[in-house]
C-alpha cells in the first residue's frame, strides 16, 4: 500500500475538504506553455506569473532544482511550483526529469503541508512531458508526504 488515493478527474479541481496544495513540476528554464501548466492558468493567473517572477529574479533568488514557489489562489488553496526538470527536451542526457530535484521540492512541500495541515494534490508529476516512470516518482512521494501521515491524492486526467 502507497498510501497516495488515486482518482481520476482533474488536479486543478482537487477533492475533499480542508486546505488543498497543488504539487506540480516546472523546468529550469521558465518555460511555461505545455502540459499541466496550461490547466493550472486556465483556472489561475498566479503560479504561470508567479513562476515567472521567480525565473527572471533567479539570480537575486532560489529559483533552480529542486526549489519550490508556493502561491496562493484561494482561501484554502495553494499551487507548489516544483522545480524538478532540466529543460524541456530529451537529449543526449536522457529526459528532463530530474528525480533528485522531485525528490528534494517534495521535502519542501512536506514542511509547507504541515504547517497549512493540508492534502497534497498532483498529476503523475514528471511523468509526462518529462519524460519520467511513475515507477521511480511514486516511491519520492510515498517517503516524503504518505509515509508521514500527509494525505497525497494523484490524478489520472481523462
Amino acid at each position: 500500500m502507497s498510501g497516495i488515493t488515486y482518482v481520476r478527474g482533474d488536479a486543478t479541481a482537487p477533492q475533499g475538504k480542508g486546505v488543498k496544495l497543488i504539487a506540480h513540476v516546472c523546468n529550469d528554464l521558465g518555460g511555461w506553455g505545455k502540459g499541466f501548466v496550461l490547466a493550472l492558468s486556465r483556472r489561475w493567473p498566479e503560479p504561470e506569473q508567479a513562476y515567472r517572477r521567480w525565473n527572471r529574479d533567479r539570480a537575486s533568488n532560489d529559483f533552480g532544482l529542486g526549489a519550490v514557489q508556493f502561491v496562493r489562489v484561494g482561501p484554502y488553496l495553494w499551487v507548489a511550483n516544483m522545480v524538478g526538470q532540466r529543460g524541456t527536451r530529451t537529449g543526449s542526457k536522457g529526459v528532463p526529469v530530474r528525480y533528485e530535484a522531485i525528490d528534494t521540492a517534495l521535502a519542501a512541500v512536506a514542511v509547507q503541508a504541515a504547517e497549512l495541515s493540508a492534502s497534497v494534490h498532483m498529476p503523475r508529476i514528471g511523468c509526462g512531458l518529462a519524460g519520467g516512470r511513475w515507477s521511480r516518482v511514486e516511491p519520492l512521494i510515498t517517503d516524503r508526504l504518505a509515509s508521514r501521515g500527509t494525505a497525497v491524492t494523484v490524478y489520472d486526467y481523462d
